[in-house]
């Protein structure tokens, strides 16, 4: 079970985060998905998670990369920790393209039900990154 489910995220962030394939988006989520991280007040069912990929990071990052560094799979809970790196070429939360490298580190957890995302908690480091963009 467990290596299956680490199958599912590995799936996830290759195809869908690296990837943008909409298709394996749908086929890995499940319909009641929550994803805790997102911010107060905003959705946070499956569009949340599409849209932080789709319309915020894939727009402003050329090249995007997501890298595994580790993952370790409890029950029906999947943790990794990963980067999500690219080139800076469009406006990331209105920060203009600058051109440089970025690396948002990652480490998240995600429940995995019936091979599908059924609920995800994250950190990362994107506000950081936000700083440093606005410093160049």
């Amino acid at each position: 079970m467990s290596a299956d489910n680490k199958e599912v995220v590995r799936r996830f962030k290759i195809e869908v985060i690296q990837n943008g394939n909409e298709d394996e988006f749908h086929a890995l989520m499940a319909s009641d998905f929550v994803n805790h991280a997102a911010p107060s007040g905003m959705p946070n069912g499956p569009q949340s998670m599409w849209n932080t990929f789709q319309n915020i990071l894939r727009p402003a990052l050329s090249d995007m990369k997501v890298t595994i560094h580790d993952q370790i799979a409890e029950g029906d809970r999947v943790t990794t920790r990963k980067t999500i790196s690219g080139i800076h070429s469009g406006t990331l939360m209105g920060i203009r393209a600058t051109g440089k490298d970025v690396a948002i580190s990652v480490i998240d957890i995600v429940r995995v039900q019936e091979g599908k995302y059924a609920e995800h908690w994250g950190l990362n480091s994107l506000s950081n990154v936000l700083a440093a963009l606005a410093k160049v």
